[in-house]
């Protein structure tokens, strides 16, 4: 058991008899009256966003974590197979199990956490940013660059990305895949 003051962003606990990771947290000392953690958490079954306060010095248990490099193959139903970089072994996992399935890319390295208590995979994380290819957008117009005026563009992987009105089709845009929002265009 570890206490409150021991966690820290991306920690994975075990709150209320569920698995949450750590996605904000922050001390409090408000006025004159005791200090408090304020957490928020995404629970690994479900995906849903849980708030709590932890007082200082509250028992908290930390679950035991791995963090393991794997190669996205290609989807199946509702499962994806991803590649162990190491031992070249296949597995299939539910698609509810990434954060951004919409993203996924054939090759693409992904982040897999695996509890190391049961040896199941707990989640599959992208990475924060990545490039993709432009299959469909509306042909860009000169002009009008003052506003942040954007438009809907299909990215290779099938997912739709509001973009700028200069992005034409064809080009490559990087993305990030926490928000599907557009970053920036990319010379090849």
């Amino acid at each position: 058991m570890a206490n409150s003051g021991d966690i820290n962003v991306g920690t994975v606990i075990r709150f209320n008899g569920e698995l949450c990771r750590i996605e904000e947290y922050m001390h409090r000392t408000p006025g004159n009256l005791r200090a408090f953690y304020q957490a928020r958490m995404r629970n690994l079954k479900n995906g849903k966003i849980v708030e709590n306060r932890f007082r200082a010095g509250e028992a908290v248990e930390v679950v035991r974590v791995e963090y393991k490099q794997m190669q996205f193959i290609y989807p199946e139903g509702d499962f994806i197979v991803l590649m162990d970089n190491e031992t070249f072994e296949q597995i299939a996992l539910q698609e509810n199990l990434v954060d951004a399935p919409q993203f996924l890319k054939e090759g693409q390295e992904v982040g897999v956490l695996i509890n190391t208590e049961t040896d199941l995979p707990m989640s599959v994380e992208l990475p924060d940013k990545i490039v993709v290819l432009v299959t469909y957008s509306e042909p860009g117009m000169k002009g009008d660059t003052a506003t942040r005026t954007l438009k809907p563009a299909t990215v290779e992987t099938g997912a739709t990305v509001m973009v700028p009105l200069f992005v034409n089709e064809g080009e490559l845009i990087r993305v990030n895949t926490k928000t599907g929002d557009y970053v920036e265009r990319v010379k090849e």
